[in-house]
């Protein structure tokens, strides 16, 4: 006979397969007697699963959705592919909340048995996921990593490659992971500088805890830390444009992240970008695919215009 407990997840199996089952059919499918099932029922509303019912003798059982979210009952094979769903959502951001995603896959490996964790980290070593042009690969469980380290608000060793390729070893007291679109950063508080510091996911090396537990007084708004630091990124080469766009719509166009933006007008917009080059920054013109007016530099315009000319010349008919 089966246990209480595996009785009742097999009672809301079945409960999940049908729109209604009266009692009888159900103690007939778990060997039980009807005063059993009626128990069980009540354990499951207990529980938060919303099970109505249909008084008389020919009335059921059924479920329905209720404002609580009850306890999920997943198979291995569905753990898995709702694990690498989310995985694929935190990493594309398709789902808009990504952030909402990573949280709720980082609940979901905290509570898997050992032997579905591991199946999903051997998925983890095999899927790939492609980068935007210019985006460095994201190492797969990074995120997850940090991610934790933020749950546990306890003080971390990280390792850290910066910009010019130097490898650092830094301790950190982990707040945040910020996502802007195009990269994740994970927002920490330097303890040997005694300053927030924003990190690019993709050079962290390893994260370890410490064991030391931290307290994070006034921890500043992370989205805003992330995106001035962006803003006051050095970069060897800015370009200036004009959109014919009001300042809301050009930053949904350019985020706040990428560049700074000012008003010309109620219908345009001046924007400032950093980049490595001229030609790089003409290909993130011709990515916005919209109308645009470059102010200056003169070798931002004429990169403009020889990958202009070039696209022409490619697609000219035969």
């Amino acid at each position: 006979m089966l246990t209480t407990s595996a009785r009742l997840l097999r009672l809301v199996s079945l409960l999940s397969t049908r729109p209604s089952w009266t009692c009888g059919e159900l103690a007939e499918r778990l060997a039980v007697t009807d005063r059993t099932v009626r128990r069980d029922i009540a354990r499951l509303r207990d529980l938060g699963y919303g099970v109505e019912s249909d008084a008389g003798p020919w009335g059921g059982y059924r479920l329905r959705a209720g404002a609580r979210v009850p306890p999920l009952i997943l198979d291995e094979e569905e753990a898995l592919a709702v694990a690498v769903g989310l995985r694929e959502a935190a990493l594309s951001g398709a789902l808009g909340g990504d952030q909402a995603a990573l949280s709720a896959l980082l609940k979901l490996r905290q509570v898997l048995p050992p032997r579905i964790a591991d199946r999903l980290g051997e998925l983890d070593a095999a899927l790939a996921h492609t980068p935007r042009p210019g985006e460095p690969p994201l190492a797969p469980g990074r995120l997850l990593e940090l991610a934790a380290a933020c749950r546990r608000g306890e003080r971390s060793r990280l390792s850290y490659r910066d910009r010019d390729g130097k490898a650092t070893v830094r301790e950190v007291d982990p707040y945040r992971l910020v996502s802007t679109g195009r990269r994740w950063y994970f927002v920490a508080r330097d303890v040997a500088r005694g300053e927030w510091r924003t990190f690019r996911a993709d050079r962290v090396g390893r994260i370890r805890p410490t064991g030391h537990p931290v307290e994070l007084g006034d921890p500043p708004d992370p989205a805003l830390l992330v995106a001035d630091s962006l803003g006051r990124a050095t970069y060897p080469l800015h370009v200036t444009i004009r959109l014919p766009l009001p300042l809301d719509r050009a930053l949904r166009l350019i985020p706040p992240s990428v560049g700074t933006h000012r008003s010309d007008g109620p219908d345009a917009t001046i924007a400032e970008i950093g980049g490595p080059d001229a030609d790089g920054l003409a290909r993130y013109l011709l990515g916005l695919a919209t109308p645009l007016r470059v102010l200056a530099p003169e070798e931002v315009r004429q990169a403009l215009l020889r990958r202009t000319q070039e696209l022409l010349e490619d697609n000219a008919p035969g």
